[in-house]
């Protein structure tokens, strides 16, 4: 985690063998969940929680503000100088600069 970058409280992350990386100057809000793995579901045969995991790492840019009750899934990236609003589920990478929301987070406008 880098410098002058805060977690707030009842935050979760789970990313222990790949990693979950926060740069400096990042922000989050409480009750955010960061997972770096994901259940695999392809067979019906065998019980998922016998299928195993598919693991990505997650990355957070300088400067981000993620709002409360936010959801980061594995593999994403998110941009420098971006905001998650509250309550979103973040499943793709964000640009740089972004501003997203919703379930699934999508492009509410970029900073300008």
């Amino acid at each position: 985690m880098g410098d002058f970058s805060s977690i707030a409280e009842n935050c979760t992350l789970n990313g222990e063998t790949v990693g979950i990386f926060i740069g400096k100057y990042v922000m989050i809000a409480p009750s955010c969940v960061f997972v770096a793995f994901d259940h695999r579901f392809s067979s019906l045969d065998i019980p998922m929680v016998n299928q195993g995991i598919i693991e990505a790492p997650i990355y957070i840019e300088n400067d981000v503000w993620i709002g409360a009750n936010c959801t980061i899934t594995k593999g994403v990236k998110i941009g420098e100088g971006s905001i998650i609003a509250a309550n979103s589920v973040v499943t793709k990478d964000v640009a740089q600069y972004s501003i997203m929301g919703g379930v699934p987070a999508k492009l509410i406008k970029k900073r300008t």
